[in-house]
């Protein structure tokens, strides 16, 4: 087994590989996103930053660094449909008429992305309402996405990429991966010559990749058949577990280098914070929004529908095991122990 690289190490060799790290600024608690330059035929940019001036000013000067500007790009590459990530994909689009790449299942997201993002916030705040957060906290969210929505944009896709397909450029080519949970758009791209994974926010070192009960990519969504985001994340972390990869570049802060370990390690998290739903249970139902009170406290609006995906998710693992079930008393779902 070779030595495990250390994050300075993996980025070095990346870009030894013609792959550069560019850290652009969010105003998110997340922070940097990493968007990434790859030094190939079409010159090749993954992701983009948020749509604004700041971010715009940091990524030309980040490819200038390299020698480039924005109007060589050829080719812009979406990991998943989060606005750190597609903020400036019409601006740079635009200015490079580059062709853009998307998974196949996004493509009418990005042609149409403030029709999708009003669509995602119909569908939060309706199953919000369904599991316990008062109406004045979601209409409260629903602004604060409002005004979130113009961090992001969209654009056609030229290239739309299925799961299973291949992204060619001329010295290098990777397998496109749908690995959806924390987003369902979620595509990371293997290049297995080099065992090197482009893994957007599917896997992060530092922070846990949030599986956010999201609208589906091919409705409105019904709140009452709500998507399964932890059960399809595990689903898709395993997957990734299989890769025999040495690098995983991710969309925030340092590569991953022992992949299975940190899989392992959010499995064992998992575990444990199912085992906790499970107890707060004991006393009687609660809905997902009463339990995320209990775990958290009251935490900040912008952070209630995090709170209520990470409770759902777990619930979900419980119901599948026997462990709980859930009744619905006008109008709002709660959840019980069962035995």
């Amino acid at each position: 087994m070779s030595a495990l690289l250390d994050p300075q190490q993996a980025l070095a060799e990346a870009a030894q590989l013609g792959i550069h790290c560019m850290a652009i600024p969010t105003p998110f608690l997340v922070g940097r996103v990493n968007c990434y330059l790859i030094e190939d035929d079409p010159l090749t940019l993954v992701d983009t930053g948020p749509n604004s001036g700041k971010a715009l000013d940091e990524l030309e000067r980040a490819l200038a660094e390299h020698g480039r500007r924005v109007e060589e790009l050829g080719l812009i590459v979406v990991t998943h449909q989060h606005i750190d990530h597609i903020g400036l994909l019409e601006v740079l689009a635009r200015r490079s008429g580059a062709e853009v790449a998307a998974l196949d299942r996004l493509v009418p997201y990005l042609g149409d992305y403030r029709r999708a993002a009003e669509l995602d916030d119909e569908f939060a705040v309706a199953l919000m309402l369904r599991h316990g957060i008062p109406p004045e906290t979601t209409q409260a969210l629903r602004s604060v996405s409002s005004a979130f929505r113009g961090w992001g944009s969209g654009a056609a896709v030229t290239r739309p990429l299925a799961d299973g397909a291949t992204l060619t450029l001329r010295d290098r080519t990777f397998a496109v991966q749908h690995r959806p949970g924390h987003s369902p758009s979620d595509t990371v791209f293997w290049d297995e010559r080099n065992r090197l994974l482009l893994g957007g926010d599917h896997l992060i070192k530092h922070i846990s990749s949030n599986p956010l009960v999201a609208r589906p990519l091919d409705g409105a969504g019904d709140p009452h058949a709500r998507p399964q985001a932890l059960r399809t994340y595990i689903a898709s972390l395993r997957a990734t577990r299989e890769l025999p990869a040495r690098i995983v570049l991710s969309g925030h802060g340092e590569p991953v280098t022992d992949h299975r370990a940190l899989i392992d390690e959010r499995f064992s998290l998992t575990d444990r914070r199912a085992r906790k739903i499970h107890g707060l249970l004991a006393d009687g139902p609660l809905s997902a929004h009463e339990i995320a009170q209990r775990m958290w406290g009251n935490v900040a609006v912008t952070q209630a529908f995090l709170t209520l995906s990470e409770v759902l998710g777990h619930l979900d693992l419980l119901e599948v095991e026997g462990k709980v079930a859930e009744r619905e008393e006008d109008g709002v779902v709660r959840f019980a122990a069962v035995g």
